[in-house]
């Protein structure tokens, strides 16, 4: 499985640490096999490397995504970093698709965290997702999902800290019901929409 290759941190950068949320348009699910998610995680790792993003959490279903990163010295690169993302990963859906210039994505959300506790619910939230949405039984065993990455690289300290914060009043947009890898739908959980975020329209 292809990984991220940097190791976790262990608090807020200064430069500033978002938490990113895109939904696809109409809430498709055009992330529904194994390969299209693969095409879309290898994506994500490779743009953050050239936008000089730094990953700390990720899950990625059949039609949205959210992760959480440390921004370079500019924040500012997060419109072209998702713009990019979007534009690639729409071209290749539709090339697969035979759907030439169909919407793809929707809107991204993004919310800048200002305090610790905050980051290490949002860092668990993201890790979990896929058990939030029912399209796992366990985190880790998720390809598309951060939470094996961070059980191998996080220091065992610092995973448990994480785990033991309560998620139950992370707002985030979440409102989704993505489908298991291969066409089953999960369940879905009511969540609040995040209060912080700015919305930005995105291709």
């Amino acid at each position: 499985m292809t990984d991220w290759p940097h190791a976790p941190l262990h608090r807020l950068a200064e430069r500033g640490t978002y938490m990113v949320t895109c939904g696809t348009y109409l809430k498709q699910h055009h992330l529904n096999t194994p390969e299209r998610l693969d095409f879309f995680r290898d994506l994500l790792f490779e743009l953050a490397q050239e936008f000089g993003w730094q990953l700390q959490a990720w899950a990625i279903l059949s039609n949205h995504y959210h992760w959480v990163g440390v921004s370079p010295e500019t924040p500012d690169t997060l419109r072209r970093f998702a713009s990019k993302l979007h534009t690639l990963s729409a071209t290749q859906l539709n090339q697969w698709d035979a759907t030439p210039g169909r919407k793809v994505w929707f809107q991204y959300y993004d919310s800048r965290i200002t305090f610790q506790t905050s980051y290490f619910a949002r860092l668990k939230y993201v890790h979990q997702n896929a058990v939030h949405h029912a399209v796992a039984n366990a985190a880790v065993n998720y390809p598309w999902c951060s939470a094996a990455w961070f059980e191998r690289n996080s220091p065992p300290a610092f995973r448990r800290m994480v785990e033991q914060f309560k998620t139950d009043r992370v707002e985030v947009l979440d409102e989704f019901a993505p489908l298991i890898a291969g066409g089953e739908s999960g369940g879905k959980r009511p969540t609040t929409n995040e209060h912080e975020s700015t919305r930005m329209q995105a291709r």
